[in-house]
C-alpha cells in the first residue's frame, strides 16, 4: 500500500487517519487481552472518568502480536523510517458517562528509566512510578504517536481537535493561540482506525455527551538515542 499521502499530510498539518488497519476481530482480541489484565498495579488509574493503564505494552504483553500487525509494520517503516521503535504506551478508556475533559497541549515529556541533571532536560515528575521529562525541540520533533482505535470516536464521546500546522511552531503556548489565524480540526476515527500525529500539534478532547466509551491506545515511536545517563522507560522493537 503505498502511504505517501499520509506522509505529506503528516508533515503539513502534524497528523493524519488511516483506516481499517484492524478488523473487527482484530479489535476484539485485543479488548479480550486488556479485560484479563489485574488492575492493582501502581501504573493504572482509575476514576470515574478515566481508565487508563501506563507502560501499557508491559502491563498487557500479550497484545502486542495483535497490535504490530503487517499493516502497522509497513506503516511505521514506511512513514516513520525502518529504525524507529516503541518508547512510550497508554491505554485510555474514557467512560460512557465521562465528563472529564482535556484543554488545548502538547505531549512535552518523555518516559524514561531514572532523573538525572542533564543539560537541556528538565520538568521532571514522576507519574505511576514512571519518569518523565521534557527533552530538547529536536528530540520531541522527531516522535510519532499512534492512537489506535477501538471504538467509534466523534465529537460526542471526547475525539482529538487539533490546531493543523501547529507542531512546526515548537513549544507553543495554549494561551497565546489566536484563533483569528488558526484553525480547529475535528478528527473522528472509525473503530480500528489510527490516528498519528505529532506530539508537538496542539491538541485537546471534549467530554462525552453520548453515552459511548471511547477506548484509545497510544504509542509514541523514536529513532533517537538518549544521553547515555538515561535510557528510554519502554524501549521495544515491533520487529
Amino acid at each position: 500500500m503505498d502511504f505517501s499521502t499520509y506522509k505529506t499530510e503528516i508533515e503539513k498539518d502534524g497528523f493524519t487517519i488511516i483506516p481499517n488497519v484492524f478488523s473487527e476481530n482484530d479489535v476484539n482480541t485485543i479488548v479480550s487481552y486488556i479485560n484479563e489484565v489485574n488492575t492493582s498495579s501502581e501504573t493504572f488509574r482509575k476514576s470515574a472518568n478515566l481508565f487508563a493503564i501506563r507502560q501499557f505494552l508491559k502491563e498487557v504483553p500479550k497484545v502486542k502480536r495483535e497490535l504490530f500487525n503487517n499493516n502497522l509494520k509497513s506503516i511505521v517503516s514506511s512513514i516513520f523510517g525502518e529504525d524507529y521503535f516503541v518508547v512510550k504506551s497508554i491505554y485510555f478508556d474514557k467512560p460512557e458517562e465521562s465528563n472529564w475533559f482535556v484543554s488545548y497541549h502538547q505531549d512535552l515529556t518523555i518516559s524514561v528509566n531514572t532523573k538525572s541533571d542533564i543539560e537541556g532536560y528538565s520538568s521532571w515528575t514522576v507519574k505511576q512510578g514512571q519518569f518523565a521529562v521534557q527533552p530538547p525541540i529536536n528530540v520531541l520533533e522527531n516522535i510519532y504517536t499512534i492512537r489506535i482505535h477501538l471504538d467509534n470516536t466523534t465529537e460526542e464521546n471526547g475525539v482529538l481537535k487539533v490546531v493543523p500546522q501547529s507542531h512546526n511552531k515548537e513549544i507553543y503556548r495554549p494561551e497565546t493561540i489566536d484563533w483569528n489565524t488558526e484553525t480547529e480540526t475535528i478528527c473522528n476515527v472509525d473503530k480500528g482506525g489510527i490516528m498519528i500525529m505529532k506530539p508537538l500539534l496542539l491538541h485537546s478532547s471534549s467530554r462525552t455527551t453520548n453515552n459511548k466509551r471511547r477506548r484509545v491506545i497510544h504509542i509514541e515511536f523514536s529513532n533517537k538515542e538518549l544521553p547515555q545517563e538515561i535510557h528510554w522507560a519502554e524501549k521495544l522493537s515491533i520487529n
